[in-house]
């Protein structure tokens, strides 16, 4: 199929051919630039619809049109993937498995990009599910799975530890956490196990303490602490989230709301890197919240290029400048009164936070200055000095 001429090209013919001289015809144009004569008959045509000299539909019109068909093309077919969606979520009965969702509408004509984006699922995945429905690694759980719930079946007392040697006598061969991850996962526990009461215990650690307790720093942005506080009001409780630079003691960065979610976290350091700017290198310190140990929080550090450090569990006195940051908080705000709303509270905070602490409560380990004026002072001294 030849392709088609560009635009201009077509134009500039077209003018030619309306500009053409007395007895020149339109072939000898159409012979002149290369093209066929009713080539040319059809460009001039289409230009006089254009110009609105003739009737007829214009290219914008025509270039609407199918844009229009193609979106009411797509909104069914995503209206069809919605529906056979509704329909298999709603069998109670049956497994829920959504990959087969993308199968089915293929095979009446949906592509697989449609279904995709409507269900919210990566393509790569589905495309590796439908040339292998079931992977080694699915087939060999199942193995497991079976060999255990064989031995649990004749010997109902056994430990997992007991299944696990039964297990791999039969051929399954496992580790001994792999035996009791499947055991926990089904619910097979011997029925001379004693019921425990659930002990919270504390998470793991996401980062090394690069701090050891060591709070400080010779610069601005290169060592941080952050932690979250609350306290109660008469709508719920009111958390707060915050960024100390501990070279000059200053509140860089805060977050507040109503939830205690990892984006209270998130929200906090983005604020503080957004005010202060380049913080390549900068440590990061905190304790071992599940805010602070959620995907989204260990990953935001390392898009600022900065490094994570995480206290031990139970270790107040691992990030103790910020403990005794909240601790003063507490007798000069919180405390003070009962606080009827969020808002309110919410307003005493910030106030005592940018007014109070940053610009009028000196420090003796800032030599009886406020974090502003420490930082004004110290960061002016070093622009100075080189």
């Amino acid at each position: 199929m030849p392709k088609p001429y560009p635009e201009e090209f077509r134009e500039d013919v077209v003018r030619v051919a309306r500009n053409r001289g007395p007895g020149v015809p339109v072939e000898q144009v159409a012979a002149d630039f290369g093209v066929h004569a009713m080539t040319l008959w059809k460009w001039m045509r289409r230009a006089d619809i254009d110009d609105g000299v003739k009737p007829g539909t214009t290219t914008q019109e025509n270039a609407e049109l199918r844009e229009a068909r193609r979106r009411i093309k797509l909104l069914e077919q995503e209206n069809e993937v919605l529906r056979r969606a509704a329909a298999y979520l709603s069998q109670a009965h049956l497994p829920k498995r959504i990959y087969p969702l993308v199968k089915e509408p293929a095979a009446g004509g949906v592509p697989v990009t449609v279904t995709c984006r409507v269900l919210k699922l990566a393509r790569q995945p589905c495309y590796r599910w439908r040339d292998r429905p079931v992977t080694d690694a699915v087939l060999e759980e199942a193995y497991r799975a079976n060999a255990l719930f064989e031995a649990h079946r004749e010997d109902p007392e056994f430990g997992c530890r007991f299944l696990a040697d039964e297990a791999r006598d039969a051929g399954a061969v496992m580790a001994d956490r792999t035996a009791w991850r499947i055991c926990r996962d089904n619910r097979w526990w011997s029925v001379f196990g004693k019921r425990r009461g659930r002990i919270k215990k504390a998470g793991v650690p996401v980062h090394d303490d690069l701090v050891r307790r060591v709070f400080t720093a010779d610069g601005p942005s290169l060592l941080w602490l952050a932690d979250i506080t609350e306290h109660a009001t008469g709508e719920g409780k009111l958390h707060l989230c915050a960024v100390k630079d501990v070279f000059s003691k200053r509140i860089v960065g805060c977050s507040i709301d109503a939830r205690m979610k990892s984006r209270l976290a998130v929200a906090s350091l983005d604020n503080a890197v957004a005010r202060r700017g380049h913080v390549a290198g900068c440590i990061l310190h905190s304790d071992r919240g599940s805010q602070f140990r959620s995907r989204k929080f260990v990953r935001a550090p390392d898009g600022h290029g900065m490094a994570g450090s995480t206290g031990r569990a139970g270790a107040a006195g691992d990030n103790a400048a910020m403990e005794s940051l909240f601790s003063l908080l507490q007798k000069n705000v919180l405390d003070l009164r009962s606080w009827a709303t969020r808002q309110e509270l919410r307003t005493a905070i910030v106030t005592w936070i940018e007014r109070t602490y940053h610009r009028r409560r000196r420090q003796a380990t800032l030599g009886r200055l406020t974090p502003i004026e420490y930082e004004t002072v110290m960061t002016t001294s070093a622009l100075q000095t080189v």
